[in-house]
């Protein structure tokens, strides 16, 4: 794996962001260091926090975590009350949703629809030990494409509204939801979404073909095999990764289920076939690991590295080594520092759904996380036209912002890539000083 030394960008984080690198920390330490910058945190610290780890997913995780350390007194009153709260009020929400799960592929089951379920209870128990503390906010199902048609009939039947098409994925909303509010994040509310993945290739409905059944509090589901869901998972945690925001609890339940099957060598020779059909499969879980690796340590077996980490191409390395920390540590706002990785992958033969420049200059306004199919009162309408315009400014500031930040950085990294041997950046680099590169 190649690497960049003496560079003045090289993990700089604020000090907001060593918390939250701190926070990652306790997961893989086996006693909190007394010098962690987590103790004897002021209250306006204390709140930055908390509303990270909200956002991030990583709140109940965290508290959990305390518990079992014997930590959870360094947590301000307050903080350790809402924190009980939210987990008390998480329960019922995942109780609720797993009840949900089942009365859906009960009807999928009886209209012979093929599937499986996605992400959320099927990573219990490797990457999740208890669902109670994961924040999910949907439940996805992967869907047989001749059985499409029957799915979408069973959901409107419970009282589902298509949301939102892209693609294969189908996105169905049911109830109310006014205000998109921390507030409500972990309350069981008569609110819900349901993601329709469509097998519409030969690699997903092979994936049907071969699923485990998973048992969780009495409830059978369906799921992937067991390397297709890492697969999956990892691909799904460098999306979002190169995206505009990424979840940190991504990271650490990818972290766990490496740790859970580290052992295991049939297993990782089984993820290697399974990752043949992707041809971008290595670089994207080189680049997950790599992140995972700077933020908790050496922890993946040389199975799963030799033909990832150590095949990363030198660009992905220095990206990971300038941004990586940054970009799985950032805020709810996001950044756009991904579209420097994204431009070398494209380079490559890689290119992404939407260019730097759509990504830079939107074209249309974002989707917002408000949902009525019902009538509304004057009030209730002033309100979501107030969120609206709140969304509209949230997103204004973040474009420009990131856009300078992004413009700023592109410099520099065309100076890196130079250095590195990439043709373009080195005719560039030349024209700039005044030189010929042929």
């Amino acid at each position: 794996m190649s690497t960049v030394t003496n560079s003045p960008d090289r993990s700089r984080l604020s000090h907001l962001q060593q918390m939250r690198e701190a926070v990652l920390l306790t997961f893989c330490d086996g006693a909190m260091p007394e010098d962690s910058c987590l103790r004897n945190l002021s209250d306006r610290h204390w709140k930055k926090l908390i509303h990270w780890l909200d956002t991030s997913g990583l709140a109940l995780y965290f508290y959990d975590r305390l518990r079992e350390l014997g930590q959870i007194g360094m947590l301000p009153i307050a903080v350790q009350e809402r924190l009980e709260q939210n987990h008390g009020d998480n329960v019922e929400r995942t109780r609720g949703m797993l009840a949900e799960l089942d009365a859906i592929q009960q009807e999928l089951q009886r209209a012979e629809v093929s599937y499986a379920v996605l992400k959320g209870f099927s990573f219990w128990p490797c990457s999740v030990p208890d669902p109670r503390l994961r924040s999910q906010l949907d439940i996805d199902f992967l869907i047989a494409a001749d059985g499409i048609e029957k799915a979408v009939k069973v959901l409107m039947k419970r009282g589902y509204h298509l949301f939102a098409k892209s693609g294969n994925s189908w996105e169905f909303k049911i109830g109310q939801m006014r205000e998109a509010s921390l507030k409500t994040l972990y309350k069981p509310v008569r609110y819900g979404c349901v993601e329709l993945h469509v097998a519409a290739d030969r690699r997903r409905s092979a994936m049907l073909a071969r699923t485990q059944t998973i048992d969780y509090d009495s409830v059978s589901m369906p799921a992937l095999a067991a390397a297709d869901l890492f697969l999956g998972q990892g691909l799904h945690v460098f999306k979002h990764i190169c995206s505009e925001s990424s979840r940190s609890s991504h990271l650490l339940e990818f972290w766990r289920h490496v740790m859970a099957r580290r052992s295991d060598a049939a297993f990782w020779r089984d993820l290697r076939v399974a990752a043949e059909p992707y041809p971008r499969a290595a670089i994207e879980l080189g680049v997950v690991l790599s992140i995972a690796t700077q933020l908790m340590g050496e922890f993946a077996p040389e199975a799963l590295t030799g033909w990832t980490v150590d095949r990363l191409p030198s660009y992905a390395c220095l990206w990971v080594e300038l941004y990586g920390r940054r970009a799985a540590l950032g805020g709810s706002h996001g950044t756009k520092l991904y579209l420097l990785l994204q431009r070398e992958l494209a380079a490559d033969g890689a290119p992404a759904s939407r260019t730097v420049a759509q990504v830079l200059v939107p074209r249309s306004l974002p989707k917002l996380m408000t949902y009525d199919p019902g009538p509304e009162s004057p009030a209730d309408r002033l309100g979501r036209y107030r969120i609206k315009l709140q969304v509209l400014r949230h997103r204004l500031r973040f474009h420009v912002v990131e856009d300078m930040r992004y413009l700023l950085h592109a410099v520099r990294w065309r100076g890196h890539m130079a250095r590195l041997g990439r043709p373009q950046e080195q005719r560039l680099l030349a024209r700039n000083k005044g030189m010929t590169i042929r």
